[in-house]
């Protein structure tokens, strides 16, 4: 949904609302707090304050309980731009890009930003493992040294053994990725390894990489393990791994061209950020596959 789309759909504070609970309760109300479907709408009548009544535990409660909406003062139509703006956004868009597009504080944007980042993160982590030809890579996210920077001393270095955060990655063939920060930003066998197992399924999946050591005992954990050489090759029939470096070529454009830094802190949700988007693509609707997950529908 684009924003235009967006502007004629949701006018007013009812109508976003009542979107979020057609999405959320698909037409039955349910309490937050017991579960009960003996619901009524609050005494008051307002349906600017959102408020519904459960008949079971008495209490009150708007449909943004129990999610990112959760005690928000921000009216649920710009939250919806600002969710919509990052979809819309191949490479990313930065907070201060979308505080100037909406008129808003960046640090209220950029907290905005972070708590749907944060809903990804786990949509991402409640996925089924990957399956059929999966592609496994690592790649490196951070700066590289300025023209004249003497702290670099000319031994800068790219790939493995750089100073950058590594972050690790498998894709399936025509559907979903799933990408991680390595623990501490550094590669380790053990790391990647349970990565690997806990994201790709050992049954009916064919595991393509590069030949980095760190992938050789997957094969003795049951896993079809196939490599390309890409000092020789690019590719060698269907045996490549083309699909994860366009992922991390999506990554690296989001970083280099809107954020230009991540914190070790925060840079597991801006990776969930790009994993989504990917894994939505195809998808018509993206921007209801998210706010359905925003409010765990």
């Amino acid at each position: 949904m684009n924003i235009l789309e967006l502007f004629k759909t949701f006018k007013t504070q009812e109508q976003a609302v009542e979107h979020l609970e057609k999405v959320r309760w698909k037409g039955v109300p349910v309490c937050p707090y017991c579960a009960s479907t003996k619901i009524c709408r609050h005494v008051s009548g307002d349906r600017a304050a959102q408020r519904w009544q459960c008949q079971d535990c008495t209490r009150a409660f708007a449909v943004t309980v129990g999610t990112i909406f959760h005690g928000t003062h921000i009216p649920l139509k710009n939250w919806f731009m600002v969710l919509a703006l990052m979809l819309n956004a191949k490479k990313s868009a930065s907070a201060y890009q979308i505080a100037r597009d909406l008129g808003m504080r960046r640090p209220t944007v950029w907290s905005m930003m972070h708590r749907v980042r944060f809903v990804m993160a786990g949509d991402a982590d409640q996925s089924a493992l990957l399956h059929g030809i999966v592609e496994a890579d690592e790649t490196y996210v951070g700066g590289k040294p300025r023209k004249g920077n003497k702290r670099w001393d000319g031994k800068a270095k790219t790939g493995r053994g750089t100073s950058k955060a590594a972050v690790m990655g498998a894709v399936e063939r025509g559907g979903r990725v799933v990408a991680k920060p390595a623990p501490g930003g550094k590669l380790k066998f053990a790391s990647l390894t349970k990565f690997i197992l806990k994201t790709v399924s050992r049954e009916g999946s064919l595991l393509v990489t590069d030949e980095f050591s760190g992938y050789k005992p997957l094969k003795s954990m049951g896993y079809q393990h196939a490599t390309i050489n890409h000092s020789v090759q690019y590719a060698d029939g269907s045996i490549y791994t083309n699909t994860i470096e366009s992922f991390w070529a999506l990554v690296k454009r989001a970083w280099y061209g809107s954020h230009h830094h991540y914190s070790r802190k925060y840079m597991h949700l801006y990776i969930a950020e790009a994993c989504f988007k990917y894994n939505v693509r195809k998808q018509r609707d993206d921007f209801g596959l998210a706010l359905a997950a925003m409010v765990g529908a």
